[in-house]
């Protein structure tokens, strides 16, 4: 067992010894193998060295060639640009040329509009071909300049094609220096501007204020009913009109021709303007100055400020509305918005000019009392305007027009207010020199005063009196100041001039003859009753109260008929009272006394008969019929109870006349008929009779009194 262990070890013995021959034989064989491979690589590295040194000129050759390849191509590359941009310029002047064409022929408003649209495109495109020929231009023939001096001073390339490059150049820059100019000033697209200023001249010329006549006729019968119209603008221009004039606008002023574009619309648009007004026939505006309007006849130029008044709204509501959302919309792209509110402006400016100018020489004319509503008219449809008149022309641009609307209102403050203190002057002044109206009646200056102040207190013209007072006071004590509440302001005002007008009663009424005595007391009466009566119950003497009313006017009218009474009527019916001698003569003397008596109350009744018809005038129904029935009180009692003491005395009863018959006699003179009166037939005595004279004339106040209040 041993012996086969032992034989085993050396057979594996053996077998690794034949392997480590193998393996040294390998080992052996591989170096002669690595031998011969390092002998090929020092070969194929010398190969290699030996080629790298015969390529090396020829890489420096092929990177300077890429190196003149990309300067050749940045210069060449621009330059075909600019030959295309030639060549596109080319291809659109001849499709404007078409379009062109085409406008000239087209007679359908609708599609002479989409035509122009298309041929603005073409122009725009146009321009932005030349604009780029003209900024590209320089930079490119600079570059080939370069290039061709570069390679003609490295000497590059062949002469043949440095030559060709020359010459390409020379072309391109006489192309450039010949060509852009006319193309920018003197080719198609200059021409093309042209054509659409006047398109742009046309198409503004074409679009029109409507319904303006429409709308003051309109104006005109609101004004006869209590509703209040409102005014308003409307759209000028079609959606298509205006895209094509504010593609015009921005077209024109990318081309340098921004003040041709505003003169023209400027133009063009107040032009417009001024006809839609002109259609008004505003033939007032012509007289301005005031010399000119206080020539004017009174009811031309009443006129004259209606129309004004409402013109002046419609052109500022409606009118000059359009137009500034109008400009707004065909310039309001250009320079972000600067430029369509000056236009605006300019257009407006020349129209408000006019109705500023007749304002103020209104404002500025002679200050006559009537002046005074049509002046408050004015001023008060300024307040209304003011808050649209405003915004019609906000913003800087707008300053100047809304500095000179603030000045018109305060020249028409200062004249109202001028007018309203001069009238009161007026009436005080009107007495020098004036006689006093000789039949007593109630003057002119008064009758027109108490109009005049009624007129003026109705609201109409209360309210801006009032404010005009108001800011007057302001003016004069400044914005700190604490004013009166408009109705003081006002009642205090009025008052004053009806105080005036009391001063010209007063110095009218010591005016009449010392002779006359009752004269002076039936104008009193009268007049006073006048205003009174006129004043109650009115806007007027509601402002001044009826309190001040009664005792400036009702009580001095009363105490005037009184004192008419007495100086007329009493010394009548005092010759009919009854003598306490009378009885102690003898019966013919006591019957030459009553006829004595008889026929001096007849002869008095006479000539107050005659009076009355020559210099007692009692206008006023009302009043006249008080005055009758008093006299009649006061003289027929006392004729009456006349005749019944003393009949027995008087001759026959158809010699003297009846109770009835001297009634209907005074009822005569009142209404200044004629009547035939009978003597005495039957009498029919009038009960009541009373022989005191002064109870008599003062029952006369209490019932006077009685019947005013009534």
């Amino acid at each position: 067992m041993a012996t086969n262990e032992e034989d085993s070890r050396l057979s594996d013995i053996q077998l690794a010894c034949t392997d480590l021959r193998t393996l040294l034989k390998a080992s052996a064989l591989m170096e002669q193998n690595l031998k011969k491979m390092d002998y090929k690589f020092n070969l194929i590295d010398e190969t290699l060295a030996s080629a790298s040194r015969r390529v090396a000129p020829l890489q420096s050759m092929s990177m300077a060639s890429r190196a003149l390849e990309t300067r050749i191509n940045r210069a060449v590359t621009p330059a075909l640009a600019l030959l295309d941009n030639f060549k596109r310029s080319e291809s659109i002047q001849d499709k404007l040329l078409d379009l062109s064409s085409k406008l000239s022929n087209e007679k359908n408003m609708n599609k002479r509009l989409k035509t122009l649209i298309k041929y603005v495109d073409c122009v725009d495109q146009l321009k932005a071909a030349i604009s780029s020929i003209c900024e590209e231009g320089e930079p490119v023939i600079q570059r080939l300049q370069e290039v061709v001096e570069f390679l003609s001073r490295t000497k590059a390339t062949d002469q043949y094609r440095i030559h060709r490059l020359r010459e390409t150049l020379i072309t391109l820059k006489a192309l450039y220096e010949t060509e852009v100019d006319a193309m920018r000033f003197e080719g198609l697209l200059d021409e093309a501007l042209l054509n659409l200023q006047d398109e742009y001249e046309n198409i503004l010329q074409q679009i029109k204020h409507q319904n303006i006549v429409d709308q003051s006729q309109a104006v005109d019968k609101d004004n006869e009913g209590d509703d209040q119209m409102v005014i308003t603008g409307s759209n000028l221009g079609t959606e298509l009109e205006i895209e094509l004039l504010r593609r015009i606008s921005q077209t024109l002023a990318a081309e340098d021709c921004l003040d041709i574009c505003i003169d023209i619309y400027v133009k063009v648009r107040y032009r417009r303007v001024a006809k839609a007004l002109m259609r008004l026939n505003p033939e007032y505006l012509r007289t301005h100055s005031p010399e000119e309007i206080d020539e004017m006849a009174w009811e031309n130029l009443e006129t004259a400020i209606t129309l004004w008044i409402q013109h002046f709204e419609l052109a500022v509501k409606a009118v000059l509305v359009s137009e500034k959302n109008f400009c707004e919309q065909v310039l309001g792209g250009i320079m972000d918005g600067l430029v369509w509110s000056e236009c605006f402006v300019k257009i407006a400016d020349k129209i408000m000019a006019v109705f500023f100018r007749f304002g103020e020489g209104v404002a500025r004319s002679s200050k006559e009392p009537q002046k005074l509503f049509k002046l408050l008219d004015m001023f008060e449809s300024l307040e209304k305007l003011k808050p649209a008149f405003s915004q019609v022309f906000e913003g800087e641009a707008g300053t100047d027009i809304c500095v000179r609307f603030r000045e018109l209102e305060k020249l028409l403050i200062h004249a109202s207010s001028k007018v309203f203190w001069e009238f009161g002057l007026q009436i005080e002044g009107n007495s020098d020199g004036v006689p006093p109206p000789q039949d007593g009646s109630v003057p002119k200056i008064v009758r027109y005063a108490v109009n005049y102040m009624k007129y003026l207190a109705t609201e109409a013209y209360s309210v801006p009196m009032a404010r005009v007072l108001r800011t007057e006071q302001i003016w004069k004590a400044g914005i700190l100041s604490r004013p009166e509440s408009d109705e003081n302001l006002l009642r205090d005002a009025v008052s004053h001039i009806m105080e005036a007008l009391q001063r010209n009663v007063e110095a009218k009424q010591s005016g009449y003859r010392v002779d006359k005595l009752a004269l002076p007391h039936v104008f009193a009466m009268n007049t006073y009753w006048y205003i009174y009566m006129r004043t109650k119950n009115t806007e007027l003497g509601k402002l001044v109260g009826d309190q001040y009313m009664k005792k400036n006017y009702k009580v001095i009218a009363e105490e005037s008929a009184y004192m008419y009474q007495k100086i007329v009527w009493v010394p009548l019916v005092r010759v009919l009272e009854k003598d306490d001698d009378l009885e102690l003569e003898s019966k013919e003397a006591m019957v030459g006394m009553v006829r004595a008596k008889m026929e001096a109350f007849m002869k008095g009744l006479d000539d107050v008969s005659k009076r009355h018809k020559g210099y007692y005038s009692i206008p006023d129904e009302d009043l006249r019929e008080q005055i009758r029935l008093a006299t009649v009180k006061l003289v027929v009692p006392a004729y009456s109870k006349f005749l019944d003491s003393f009949s027995v005395s008087l001759p026959g009863k158809s010699s003297y006349l009846s109770p009835e018959s001297v009634q209907q006699l005074l009822c005569q003179i009142f209404e200044g008929g004629e009547v035939k009166l009978k003597r005495r037939g039957s009498r029919d005595r009038t009960a009541g009779g009373s022989s005191a004279v002064d109870g008599a004339v003062k029952g006369f106040r209490r019932t006077r009194s009685n019947t005013s209040e009534k």
